[in-house]
Formats: structure tokens, C-alpha cells, sequence
């Protein structure tokens, strides 16, 4: 029996929880693209995402609780699960589960695990049709490369930029009250979002930095599409509080303001820390969107401004449909402009400026307790830093510790950035360069950095970085490169030594700690490598 529609807070902790996860699922489904879902190949398909560590349910054994040891719940795992070991998860795990469409057990936990996908218009599918995968779900599919290597599963983050696009083209036209959903808010979130900033930074009484973060809420609870009355609300509430109102204003206009008394079951942290922090990651997702003010205000990001013009012009007025299909259709159907658009490249000079002022911000002994936590997986909880990536971090992080500790050093990230020198994503995408490349006088340094570690470390970063060094060494009298990772796996060393023994490169692999500890203690950044250097005290064999 289908609950009567409602008007809800926009929750993303409940749908896309982890964008790395959904390009990971969508990969896997991918091989089976134009395939007729009958409920055996659903059970199939579950199987995978089990074999993957994509899906992992409850009762399992020792061997595979011990193959998922090193990765999170959602993530890939580093071993691949053998068909007996799928086949006994499938049958240990009878699925209860009941989609409406769908037949009761795996067949509907296939439908529920891929059904935000399909909202998104990334791929459609239905019991006993073909699933049918859109251009921008292969974009977004094709954004990682899954290999596997004996029974090791090798992730490439090849195309990070695929991933921004795929997002970009789906949150532009993702509409709240659509039919797959039953809620009776009527909006475009990224629209009206955008909309309300656009008003806010025009209005010459205001800042002009965009819309802050406590009231953030006010947008994840709007009812309708109407920027200018929200704008005004906003306005109104700066009037009175200034740029600082309380938890309890803001929650009251929430709910009984905005809602009519209609939504109670809240945390006031929900409201005013955890669905602002979700809809900031997601948001950030599209590439449009700055911090500002040390993260206490989300603005456009000037540099992405001819996209953001784009977006408002096209999707600030919408068609509504009354079919799954239909809906399916309009956000399935590709915007090339979305896909073509070429991120604004950041000079020489501009990055420099960026590395200066976030050095000025970050002290080298905060850059190097966010390096730590950062090595030992954990949570970061700055109010710019927690809005990143592992990766992304890692590459802010590592170029923040270099110019802090050496500002002679000409230190040229190749991540994009936004207009505050944020970076929205790592610096993949083009096979030729590193992920940092400093100058110090006639040295070339090359900085590789990866979260990876183990089998797959040593599989998809050694060989590429001898790639990239070699090339890199054309743009200096010396070069060398320090390749940096949580820890260093034994096989990476080896092939490390390889190539400098074969082609004569110099590669310097370091912990992330044992980087920071060489920051500390030397006085160039650039190091000759001793040939009895293999057992040096920062490199942690994993």
C-alpha cells in the first residue's frame, strides 16, 4: 500500500551516500548492459557486487571477514571472493526484502541497491526488460577501471573528471517530486540553490559570499522552486541575527515555519550539521559550488561560471512527468554541452598565490596532524578539509606541507581547483603529468601521491610514475620524484629499485608520516638518492 506523498527535508545521507560506491556499482553492472534482468541474473549480478565487496551481507565466515579486513563497508575490496564463496553468501543470506515491481528476496535487493542510479538517469532497468544504461552512466561507470590480477582486485581512478560530469548532468535536472519518489517538494536543488546565492551576491546590503552554512538548512527544506521568497527569508533573518542566527531560529522556521508543523521526528544535528554537510558533499559534486569564509559560506565558484550560466539558462525551467520512464528519458538524454565544458585552467602564478594564502591560513603543524590523520584513514574535522576526498586531500595536503616548509619552491599542482584554490578533484585524467611538480632553482621534484596501498599500489602507480618522471625530467637540469602513500608495499619497493637500477630514474618512495618527517629535517626538498638508502626509517612495508 503506497504512503500518501509528503512534504520531506532533502536527505542525501539516504541516497547517494557514497559517490565513489556508485561509480563502483554502476562498473560492475556495466558487463552486463542490454541483458534481459530475470530474477536468476539479478541474483547474479548480487553475486558480483558480493564477489567485489560491493555488497556485503551480514552472516559470512571467517575466510571472507578476513579477505574484507582492510576496506570499508561500500568500498571495493582488495581480494576477489571464489565462486563457492559467492554461491555460500547467496545462500546464507536469504534476502527478505520486497520492491514493489520486483519479485521478494535478491531480485528487489538488486532493485533498492541500484534504484537511485536509475532516478538519476545512469541506468534503467525493470524485472524481465533489458537494462539499458544511458551515455552519461557509462561516462560515469567508465570514470574507475576494475582489473584483477590473480584473485586481487586493481582499481584505476582513471578519469576523475568523468565523475564531476556525470554528477553535474544529473543534479542539474534532478527534480525532488519526481515518480520515483513521494515527496510534494517541488524543486531542483542545484537550481535553487544556485538561484538564491545569485540573488543573496547581488543584493549590495549583503557580503556577497553566497548563502552560509546555517542557513542551508532553509534550502533543504523549501517546498517549492521560488529562489526570490527564500532569498527574502534569508535576507530577513540576517536583518534580525545578523550572519549568526541559533540553532533554534533556524530550526523553528524549518519546521514550523516552512513545514506548517509537518515534519517533527529531527536531531537538531541532523538539521544543522549532518543534511547541510551531505548536501555541501554533493553539491561540491557538480564542480560549481566554493567554500568561503573558512567554510562557513557556500558560493558559485567563479571559475566555473560560464557552466553555472549554462545550468540556469537551460534547466531553471522544467518539464514534470508522470511516468518512471518518462522521467527516466529526460534525464537520461545527454546534454553534450554538461559533458564538453572545459574546466577554466589555473596559471602558474594564481596557484602559487592559492598555496601561499592557505599556508598563511594552515600552519605547517595543522598541515601535518590533517597528514596524519589522513595516514591513518581518519576523519578529518576542518571545515574545509572534511568536505574532500582521501585522494584530494591528500594532494591539497601534500602541497600545502611543501610550500609551508620550502616557500622558495615553486610547487604547481595539477588538480583542478575552484576560485578559493580548493581542489574539486585529484589531478587523473592526463596520462603525461604527476600529481605535483615543484622547482627549486634548476631541480625538477615530482611528487606522486596515493591512498593506495598493497597488491594494487604496486600494480596501478609504479609503472606510470617512471612514465611521468621521465617526462618531467625534460623541464630540468636534475629531477627526481618522491612517491608518498599511508604505507609503502614491499613489491612497490622492489619495482621501485628496479627502475632506478634499469632506467636510471629516482624514485623515492615515503610514508605519508615519514614524508612530513623529511620535510622537517632536510634543507632542500630535493634529495639525491643513496644507493643504500632501500631500509631508511619512513618507509613502512605494509
Amino acid at each position: 500500500m503506497k504512503r500518501n506523498s509528503e512534504y520531506k527535508p532533502l536527505l542525501f545521507t539516504t541516497t547517494i551516500r557514497n559517490p565513489k560506491r556508485m561509480k563502483g556499482l554502476l562498473n560492475i553492472l556495466s558487463n552486463f548492459d542490454s541483458e534481459i534482468l530475470t530474477n536468476e541474473l539479478a541474483q547474479k549480478i548480487m553475486g558480483e557486487l558480493i564477489r567485489y565487496g560491493l555488497y556485503r551481507p551480514m552472516i559470512k565466515t571467517n575466510t571472507v571477514k578476513g579477505k574484507w579486513n582492510d576496506t570499508k563497508n561500500g568500498e571495493f575490496s582488495n581480494v576477489l571472493l571464489s565462486d563457492s564463496e559467492v554461491k555460500n553468501m547467496l545462500y546464507n543470506n536469504p534476502q527478505e526484502h520486497k520492491e514493489a515491481g520486483f519479485d521478494r528476496g535478491w531480485p528487489s535487493r538488486f532493485a533498492t541497491v541500484f534504484d537511485f542510479a536509475k532516478e538519476l538517469g545512469f541506468v534503467y532497468f525493470w524485472q524481465n526488460e533489458k537494462i539499458e544504461f544511458s551515455k552519461i552512466g557509462l561516462i560515469l561507470a567508465n570514470s574507475i577501471e576494475v582489473k584483477t590480477d590473480e584473485n586481487y582486485i586493481l582499481i584505476f581512478d582513471s578519469h576523475p573528471e568523468f565523475e564531476q560530469q556525470a554528477f553535474l548532468h544529473a543534479l542539474a535536472k534532478s527534480q525532488r517530486n519526481n515518480p520515483f519518489v513521494r515527496v510534494l517538494n517541488e524543486n531542483v536543488p542545484l537550481i535553487l540553490l544556485l538561484q538564491v546565492i545569485q540573488k543573496l551576491n547581488s543584493d549590495k546590503e549583503l557580503n556577497g559570499a553566497g548563502i552560509s552554512k546555517l542557513e542551508l538548512p532553509l534550502v533543504i527544506f523549501w517546498k517549492d522552486n521560488n529562489a526570490d521568497v527564500l532569498y527574502k527569508l534569508i535576507k530577513n533573518i540576517r536583518k534580525k541575527y545578523k550572519y549568526n542566527p541559533s540553532w533554534e531560529v533556524i530550526i523553528d522556521i524549518c519546521v514550523n515555519q516552512i513545514m506548517e508543523g509537518e515534519f517533527k521526528k529531527f536531531k537538531p544535528k541532523s538539521v544543522m550539521n549532518e543534511y547541510p554537510d551531505e548536501f555541501i558533499r554533493k553539491m561540491r559534486l557538480t564542480g560549481l559550488i566554493s567554500l568561503r569564509g573558512g567554510g562557513r559560506f557556500i558560493d558559485i565558484n567563479t571559475n566555473e561560471q560560464e557552466k553555472v550560466d549554462y545550468v540556469l539558462k537551460t534547466y531553471s525551467k522544467y518539464p514534470k512527468f508522470e511516468t518512471e520512464r518518462e522521467y527516466f528519458d529526460y534525464m537520461a538524454r545527454t546534454d553534450e554541452n554538461l559533458i564538453s565544458f572545459v574546466s577554466k585552467a589555473v596559471g602558474v602564478e594564481e596557484n602559487n598565490k592559492y598555496l601561499e594564502k592557505w599556508t598563511g591560513i594552515y600552519s605547517f603543524e595543522k598541515i601535518k596532524q590533517e597528514l596524519s590523520i589522513l595516514s591513518q584513514k581518519g576523519i578529518s574535522n576542518d571545515d574545509i578539509l572534511k568536505y574532500l576526498s582521501n585522494p584530494i586531500r591528500l594532494e591539497f595536503l601534500t602541497s600545502l606541507a611543501v610550500k609551508s616548509k620550502f616557500p622558495h619552491v615553486k610547487v604547481i599542482p595539477n588538480y583542478p581547483c575552484d576560485d578559493e584554490g580548493v581542489p574539486t578533484s585529484t589531478a587523473g585524467g592526463n596520462g603525461n603529468q604527476g600529481d605535483i611538480e615543484c622547482f627549486e632553482n634548476t631541480d625538477g621534484i615530482l611528487i606522486e601521491v596515493t591512498m593506495a596501498e598493497g597488491r594494487t599500489q604496486t600494480m596501478m602507480e609504479v609503472w606510470p610514475i617512471s612514465r611521468h618522471l621521465e617526462k618531467f625530467s625534460q623541464k630540468s637540469e636534475r629531477s627526481m620524484c618522491y612517491f608518498i602513500a599511508p604505507s609503502i608495499f614491499i613489491d612497490s619497493e622492489r619495482q621501485i629499485e628496479f627502475v632506478r637500477e634499469k632506467e636510471k630514474l629516482s624514485i623515492y618512495p615515503k610514508t605519508i608520516e615519514g614524508f612530513v618527517e623529511h620535510l622537517e629535517n632536510e634543507r632542500n626538498l630535493y634529495c639525491s638518492i643513496k644507493k643504500n638508502d632501500r631500509r631508511n626509517n619512513s618507509i613502512k612495508i605494509s
